[in-house]
Formats: C-alpha cells, structure tokens, sequence
C-alpha cells in the first residue's frame, strides 16, 4: 500500500473512530492534571495542620461534589447535549482547582474542593454519556477500554510531573497546573467533540428486541433501573472501586509511604507513575476479553487482585515492596478497568442511557464520599495498616456478591456468524464502533 493508500485508511479510521478519538484527547488532558494532585492532595491538605480524618474530608468533599452532581449531570446532558454539558464540566474543573492552589484556610480549600469536584462530576458523568451512546454491546468493552486506558494512563503519570512540581515549587503547584489543564480541555471539547445526544437510538434493533418508551418521567426510569439486580451490584462494585481508590491509593497510601516508609513526595509520585506503565497493556487485553468471554469473567478475577493488593501495601516494609504493590493494584486496575462501565450501559434500558450512567456515577462516587472519611478514620484510631486491612476485606465481599448474583449481560462466546452481524450493525451506526478492530 502507497502512502496514499496510508492517508486514505488513516482518514478513514479518523471519521469512523472521531467522537472517541478526541474524547480520549480531552479526558488525557484532564486526567493528567487529576494524578498531577494525588501524590500531594494529603500533603497539602496536612500543611493546614489537621488531622488525618479531616485529611480524608478533603478528599471525601471533592467526592460528595460528584455524588451530588452526578444525576443533574446526566439530566442536563439530556436537555443541551453532552457536548456543551462536556464543556461546562471541564471550565468549572479548571476554575475550581485554580481556586484550591490559592486557599489561604483549610476552609477555603474545603469549599474549592467542592467545586472542582461538582466539575468532575459533569464531565465524567458525560464522557460515559457518550461512550454508552456511540458503543454497542458487540464493540462495548473494548470501545471503553481505549477510553479507560488512556483515562488511567493519564492518571498514572500525572504523579511524576505532580510531584516534581510540588517539591521544587510548592504543593499548590499541582492545583494551579490541574486548572491549567481543565481549562485546555474545555477548549478542546467545545472544538473537537460533536453531540452525540440519540446517536444509540439510531441502531439498528436485534430482532424481538423490545423498545423502551423514551418518555417515561425520571421517577419511573429510576424505578426501572434499579429493580434490575445487575445494575445495582456492579453499583455496589463500582461503589467499592473508588472507596478504595481515593481513601486508600489517593488517602491512606501516600501517607504510609511519607509517614512510615519516609519517602519523598517525588519518590511516591514515581512509584504511582509506574502503575500507569501495566495499565494502558492490560487495559486493552481486559476490553477485548470483555466483550469475547463476558464482564464477569474479567472484573471478578480483577476484584479479587485488588482486594489483594491493599493487604500487600499494609505490610509493606520498604519503597520496593511500596512499588510492588501498586503494581499490582495498577495490574488489577487495568484489568477489571472497562467492565463495569460496560456492565452499567449493558443494562441500560433503551433510551436512558443518561440516567442509567449518570446514576451508576452517582452510587460510584457515594465511595468517593466514604472512603477517605472512613479510611481517614480508621487510620486515625487503629492505624493504617488496619484501614488497609479492612478496605480489602470488604472489597473481597463485594466482589462475592456480584459473583454469585449478577448475571452476565455478554456472551461468554459468539459465533463468526454473530461476529459478522454485530461488526455490521457497528459500522452502520454512525460513531465510533470499534468491532473491526482486535479481533
């Protein structure tokens, strides 16, 4: 193939996969200056001189933001798009971190929290919007895959530059580059991301499939979505994921690291930057498998290594074990990365795509609120090891429950004949259907 044959297929592939092309490119920007704050948000927070439980509020208010924000989100994507609501979602991000690199009291830091976290909240909630709306069940897994992938790339390497910055500038340097970049982000968004707004009801239904009314009020949606079994267990799944993400590896574990390992800021902020090297390898394999085997063939196994890895950083005696263990959370992460979100707009009743991610968000980011609080807590009256402890034994319960109760919403395998039919409704769906790739 010539060069001008390379250019044709590239423009090809650019039209076809676009929407998720520059999504990606916006979350990237944002989350890059989301893992700039993680190795120091703890740090910077103790620099106001309080404990380690009002440590965890700092970390549970940018939570609590979200889980309040998360269904108006998703309602206000509904009625002006997910494209202008993307763009909101990234301004209030930048100005709310600006603020917080600015706080003169931990006050004040609380109440710019709050805000960069109401930020968040619209522009996660609406990226999932969008992949919902422009994947299908064939392509799903690995079409959130590319998106999840580079979501926690961004994140894994935003500790390296986040602490460096905060060693050599100051802890508030991270909070000023984190608006920086929401605010390029929001720019990009408002340039690049068309709406996407009714684009799933565009394909083409499986036969006999039935079709939800569209018109149905938003206390009847709820009531729909929520009498399914599955949907609240990989809730309650995603409720535990980031529980024991921002209590435990945004929380707890940089201050073991300073407190009982002695390491420097930039030393952790190098360690969590590893994480992000098994990340972006596993989280590709994991959509691919996803969507061949099922979502739980793969976030059960996943579970269960994450439960693994918080007993791993408890015992931890020194910066190579420290390593190890995120390692394995970064491992475990990677896998069980696009399955959830998968699971969440499996179910997803025809036509509620918004309120079906926005209150998968909101049940996800209720763990946001408790888990510094009560990782915060217990550190503060049993110690840190203890929290650690007892994240991963109820992260090992959790995980039980969906494997027993939660049915698989994905064929375990597809014939060719299925595989040909689902790659074609993909194509004729306008968007970004991945199914022609990684077979």
């Amino acid at each position: 193939m010539g060069s001008t044959g390379y250019t044709a297929r590239l423009r090809s592939l650019y039209r076809e996969h676009r929407v998720l092309i520059w999504l990606s490119t916006v979350i990237f920007v944002n989350q890059l200056g989301f893992g700039s704050i993680i190795p120091v948000q703890a740090l910077y927070a103790k620099s106001f001189g309080v404990s380690q439980s009002a440590i965890g509020l700092s970390i549970a208010v940018y939570g609590l933001s979200r889980f309040l924000v998360n269904v108006p989100a998703g309602r206000l994507a509904d009625r002006i798009g997910r494209r202008w609501t993307l763009v909101l979602g990234e301004v209030v991000t930048g100005v709310g971190n600006i603020l917080c690199g600015t706080a003169g009291s931990f006050e004040l830091f609380l109440l710019f929290r709050f805000m960069a976290g109401a930020g968040g909240a619209i522009m996660q909630t609406t990226g999932s919007i969008i992949l919902a709306d422009i994947s299908t069940k064939a392509n799903r897994g690995r079409t959130i895959a590319v998106y999840h992938g580079i979501f926690l790339f961004a994140v894994g390497v935003g500790p390296l530059p986040g602490g460096l910055l905060a060693e050599h500038v100051g802890l508030n340097a991270p909070f000023y580059a984190f608006g920086a970049l929401g605010l390029l982000a929001a720019v990009l968004a408002f340039d690049k991301v068309p709406e996407t707004k009714g684009q799933s009801e565009r394909t083409p239904l499986a036969p006999g499939a039935a079709l939800e009314p569209l018109s149905l009020s938003f206390g009847k949606q709820l009531r729909v979505l929520f009498s399914q079994v599955g949907f609240v267990l990989v809730s309650l799944v995603s409720f535990i994921q980031f529980f024991s993400r921002t209590g435990g590896i945004f929380g707890v574990v940089p201050l073991l690291g300073a407190m009982k390992l002695g390491l420097r800021a930039d030393e952790i902020g190098v360690g969590l930057t590893l994480v992000s090297v098994a990340n972006l390898g596993v989280v590709q394999i994991s959509g691919m498998l996803a969507d061949r085997f099922g979502r739980k063939a793969v976030l059960v196994p996943a579970s269960f290594l994450t439960a693994l890895s918080f007993s791993a950083f408890a015992v931890a005696p020194g910066f190579g074990w420290f390593v190890a263990s995120l390692a394995l959370w970064g491992i475990a992460a990677g896998i069980s990365g696009p399955a959830p979100s998968a699971y969440a707009a499996d179910v997803a009743p025809r036509g509620m795509n918004a309120v079906t991610m926005s209150c998968y968000m909101m049940v996800a980011d209720l763990g946001y609120v408790v888990g510094p609080l009560l990782m915060g807590l217990w550190s503060d009256l049993y110690g840190i090891e203890a929290a650690l402890f007892a994240t991963s034994a109820i992260y090992l319960f959790v995980a039980t429950l969906f494997a027993l109760f939660a049915p698989e919403t994905a064929p375990r395998r597809r014939s060719k004949g299925a595989s040909a039919a689902a790659n074609a409704g993909a194509v004729a769906s306008e968007g970004i259907g991945l199914s022609r790739e990684g077979r």
